[in-house]
């Protein structure tokens, strides 16, 4: 990832605003301590009501060569009971688990939240990275049990959660009227023909959004790649004015919705082929729909165009969804008044 800016900016071009801005971020639960485990493998595992009560128990975070399990490689899952407070049900939520040796997919209640490196037999280790997924808000339980499920998978020598920063975090951010997190169909290489909602892209890989797609088995790809999503809009927005959040991309974006574009960062299309791309992938991208775009309640399409000139690449930070443009302006202006917000 290239380096971090220290403060807030917005730029309008055309119906897109980027502004680059660091969240506030507070612990709300430790998950530091025993954890249920099991080594082997097997789906089941990651479904809430699955019943753990025989597991074995360890400490997390740490390797599991050193509680018992020495000389094991393999796979292995751990599961996590929680409780959330109700105080929190308009929270944006991360879950941060530190570095896990080497594989990683971590289910909230059952949901896939994120994974990083990539499962045999296309095996990518990923060791290094500090894992830190969004919990999409419908997901929580607040009345009752949640369950954290991670599955790994260890390479060789010492395996598991190891250590890192650790818990559940709050963090204040944009909120978002549909939250469009989550699985995504993802494509490299480029072409224009993958922007319509008619395009069929089954074949397409499945990726988590908001992340890296270093992070997801594309290590060290740079260059053209296209992520699509399918939603349904709910009646009570269909008449609103509507802003498309598309979080913070790596490095330069196109913005499609049923095949219209919509806005864009950087430069694609330049006579002597160089593609423009200065600090944009530290923006935040909310693009406004233009009057004569109009969504449909079901079977609208989101396409997102994105050129990684190195390093890191991809939509890596949320919020992603749709917002309207009242709750929009209500929220920059909350910001202002808070001074977070830097002209």
């Amino acid at each position: 990832m290239k380096n971090l800016k220290l403060f807030c900016l917005i730029i309008p071009i055309v119906f897109l605003v980027v502004y680059s801005c660091d969240y506030d971020e507070q612990k709300i639960k430790n998950i530091k301590g025993r954890w249920l485990f099991s080594v082997g493998d097997n789906t089941d595992w990651a479904d809430p009501g699955f019943d753990d009560v025989e597991w074995d128990r360890i400490y997390v975070p740490s390797y599991w060569e050193e509680q018992g399990y020495r000389g094991y490689n393999g796979y292995a899952w751990y599961r996590k009971h929680i409780r959330i407070s109700r105080k929190f049900e308009n929270t944006n939520m991360y879950l941060f688990l530190g570095k896990i040796d080497d594989v990683d997919e971590v289910y909230f209640n059952g949901t896939l939240i994120g994974n990083t490196g990539s499962f045999p037999p296309n095996l990518e280790a990923a060791y290094t990275i500090q894992r830190k997924y969004y919990i999409p808000k419908k997901i929580v339980n607040l009345t009752g049990d949640n369950v954290i499920a991670v599955r790994v998978y260890d390479v060789k020598d010492l395996g598991g959660i190891r250590n890192g920063k650790f818990g559940i975090y709050k963090f204040e951010a944009m909120p978002v009227d549909l939250d469009l997190s989550g699985i995504w169909k993802f494509h490299i290489n480029d072409s224009l023909s993958w922007n319509g909602n008619d395009f069929n892209d089954n074949d397409w890989d499945d990726i988590h959004v908001p992340g890296f797609w270093e992070d997801q088995g594309y290590n060290e790809y740079d260059g053209f790649a296209w992520y699509r999503r399918n939603f349904d809009l709910s009646p009570t927005l269909m008449d609103k004015k509507l802003v498309i959040l598309v979080g913070k991309i790596d490095d330069i974006d196109q913005v499609y919705l049923n095949g219209k574009l919509i806005g864009q960062s950087g430069e694609f299309n330049l006579a002597d082929g160089k593609i423009k791309s200065p600090t944009y992938w530290n923006e935040f991208r909310g693009y406004f729909l233009p009057r004569e775009i109009k969504l449909k309640e079901t079977a609208n399409t989101i396409a997102v165009r994105v050129y990684d000139s190195n390093g890191s690449g991809g939509i890596y930070e949320g919020p992603v969804g749709i917002i309207t443009q009242e709750n929009y302006s209500v929220y920059w202006k909350k910001v202002r008044r808070s001074r977070k917000f830097i002209n």
